[in-house]
């Protein structure tokens, strides 16, 4: 620890009127100051002020007014999803400033080199790699602290995050476009490696760091447990699986929580077009924000139980379906479902419609039934990808209309088939986990002790239990 840093720091956020929420906070924010929540009524969710730290977590409601008691979340209609098995969704648009909950992780990356005076903020950068949303957050983050920040991101990456970045970044020449789309994530650390030359950038890599493990396992798996026992209330309810995609990991680290808390088993998602832990394969997709073609340093390997691939065209197709009027009125007036339930299918991006169809497949491949509940998570809307939703449109072969709208509806929603479902035993464990060896080990040069390490259960229990070890920390930071 640097405490002249840490002591420089506190002052500095002082004058800002910058105070740091606890790990607990976050997990239950009910516990917040309440002169704090007052003051919340009045500042706009999107706004940089320091205020809006306290809405980083799973529990602001659909107005920003004030805390929901549990995670917003929607359990899908089994009409719907042909299932009877209840899939339990929970809502990631309602986070604050990037709309998106990896402005969370980015919280959970900066705060130990807050508290710890690794960061220096008159001489240091953030550099944040992401194919997304990560990015954002991190400058967000920043932009709230008063830090310099860098974002860096695949040049093929949806129009309204670029769009979003250009309002926040204090100069445009500090968004990195890395050549590629999704499926490029190799070009991202080139570019982290060619900027870790000056020791003034500090490289906040979410695919390797594991304060994002740790704060999804510290805050988002605790907030999914509660929103789950709210649905489950006195039924016989049993939570079988928590389903996320694979992205940086940090997301499907709650899993890890869910799985010791309620024996949950442990289901990662990825795109068919790119079936890296599938097969070792690789290819190109559009299912943005799930990241391929590597291991992510933080996926703990050896506590995941299934692999399931799901297609860009079936999450493309759905899209445009649940996001034009063609296809809400298709869902309304000849499927028969509720206004209420089709017009809150926007608040599922293209990731979140992956979730949802794995969880369709894993209830079918494990004939779950109605006492048997899926969780999983809608980490963005799809109004972070109106632009691609044209181009769907712009490529769809014939006429977009009702008859169309069937066509994708049976397809890609009623015809889901238990394909690309993977149940891993040891040795296939062992195979995925390797295969991180070409990436970390062999590309990014971590040690190999230090990548052997992960394949033991108390390595990942050390960095969740150092999180939830920080509250203290904060409260002193935060009274210097």
């Amino acid at each position: 620890m640097n405490q002249a840093i840490v002591n420089k720091t506190s002052e500095y956020f002082k004058k800002k009127g910058v105070v740091l929420p606890t790990i607990s906070e976050l997990c239950d924010p009910h516990s917040i100051n309440g002169d704090i929540v007052n003051k919340l009524k009045n500042i706009d969710k999107n706004t940089i002020d320091p205020l809006n730290l306290f809405r980083v977590h799973w529990f602001n409601n659909r107005d920003h007014s004030s805390f929901s008691q549990v995670p917003e979340h929607i359990v899908l209609p089994s009409e719907f999803t042909g299932v009877e098995a209840k899939i339990i969704v929970n809502i990631g648009r309602l986070f604050p400033l990037i709309t998106a909950h990896k402005v969370l992780a980015a919280y959970g990356c900066l705060l130990p080199r807050i508290l710890n005076g690794t960061f220096d903020y008159e001489n240091h950068k953030a550099v944040w790699p992401s194919t997304g949303n990560y990015c954002r957050g991190g400058v967000a983050i920043s932009r709230i602290l008063g830090l310099k920040s860098v974002a860096i991101l695949p040049e093929g990456m949806s129009k309204e995050r670029f769009a979003w970045l250009e309002k926040w970044v204090e100069d445009k020449n500090d968004i990195i476009k890395t050549t590629g789309t999704e499926s490029n994530v190799k070009e991202i650390y080139d570019a982290c490696n060619e900027l870790k030359k000056d020791k003034k950038n500090d490289i906040i890599n979410q695919f390797d760091e594991y304060y994002n493990y740790a704060i999804h396992r510290s805050v988002t798996g605790p907030s999914f447990e509660k929103s789950f026992l709210k649905v489950k209330g006195d039924s016989n309810l049993t939570p079988r699986f928590y389903v996320s995609a694979s992205g940086s990991s940090g997301t499907l680290a709650a899993g890890d929580y869910l799985k010791e808390h309620l024996n949950t088993k442990i289901a990662v998602v990825e795109a068919t077009e790119c079936p890296t832990l599938l097969n070792n394969g690789y290819g190109e997709h559009n299912i943005q924000g799930i990241g391929d073609k590597h291991v992510p340093l933080i996926h703990n390997v050896m506590n995941t139980d299934f692999v399931v691939g799901i297609s860009d065209q079936a999450t493309n197709n759905l899209n445009l379906m649940f996001n034009t009027e063609i296809g809400k009125k298709f869902l309304i007036s000849k499927k028969g479902f509720d206004n209420n339930f089709v017009n809150r299918l926007p608040e599922f991006g293209f990731s979140t419609i992956a979730n949802i169809l794995a969880s369709i497949k894993l209830a079918q491949y494990m004939k779950l039934g109605a006492n048997d509940a899926i969780i999983t998570v809608a980490t963005d809307g799809a109004d972070l990808y109106l632009s691609e939703l044209q181009k769907t449109k712009d490529d769809f072969k014939g006429i977009y209309d009702e008859t169309a709208c069937s066509e994708i509806y049976g397809q890609y929603l009623k015809g889901i088939s238990t394909d690309n479902t993977l149940e891993l035993n040891q040795r296939e464990r062992e195979r995925i986990f390797n295969l991180g060896y070409y990436t970390w080990v062999e590309q990014q040069g971590i040690d190999i002790n230090e990548f052997e390490k992960r394949r033991d259960q108390n390595f990942w229990n050390k960095h969740y239990n150092y999180m939830l070890s920080l509250d203290n920390q904060i409260k002193e930071f935060n009274n210097i």
